[in-house]
């Protein structure tokens, strides 16, 4: 009999223009990589990471959407079962910030009304070239109550912190549930299968 190895799985959602680092963050994340010859994500991809957080062993299931227009009706599908979302802006690229507030309509459209969300301003690392400081993104992260960082993939600056923190908030809300009850846990999703029919209401 195989045993299950986890006690919760958790999904993510990484979120934001295209460019703005995303696959790079999950990478950095899960494998502790960084590379600068990524290919732009078509459509969708995700990668598993199990972590343990109050003394619980927790499956991360890390989705990477694809930032373009075009692939929006593709991914719009995948914000239904997330219980938590990451929406990345680059420091560097002043419309990248522009368009959280654009991103931020997609989740309240399409995503659970319980979502957890954090706004991660990526690139961190190349303050040289900085358009957006820091206080700017303090400030919609406050507008819309939800938690800020600033992270490089890169220089490895606040990504675990990120993940961690997001899943620490996830778990904040299922401190009682069994690990069977239904939303939390949904060890018959098939691993890279689409379960949007599956999510909870």
């Amino acid at each position: 009999m195989a045993k299950k190895t986890y006690d919760l799985l958790f999904k993510l959602l990484l979120i934001g223009d295209s460019g703005v680092g995303k696959t790079c963050l999950l990478f950095r994340f899960s494998d502790d990589t960084f590379s600068t010859t990524f290919i732009s994500t078509i459509g969708i991809d995700f990668k598993i990471k199990t972590v343990e957080l109050n003394g619980k062993k927790i499956k991360l299931q890390i989705w990477d959407t694809a930032g373009q227009e075009r692939f929006h009706t593709i991914t719009t599908s995948y914000y239904r079962g997330a219980m938590g979302i990451m929406l990345v802006y680059d420091i560097t690229q002043e419309k990248t910030f522009d368009n959280i507030a654009k991103w931020l309509r997609n989740i309240q459209e399409h995503a659970n009304e319980d979502v957890e969300k954090m706004l991660l301003g990526n690139k961190c690392d190349m303050d040289d070239k900085r358009m957006i400081n820091k206080d700017r993104g303090e400030t919609i992260a406050k507008e819309n109550g939800i938690k800020f960082l600033e992270t490089s993939a890169k220089a490895n600056i606040n990504v675990e912190q990120a993940f961690m923190t997001l899943a620490a908030d996830i778990l904040k809300k299922y401190p009682q549930r069994d690990t069977g009850s239904p939303g939390v846990v949904k060890p018959d999703m098939k691993e890279g299968g689409s379960s949007g029919s599956k999510c909870c209401p």
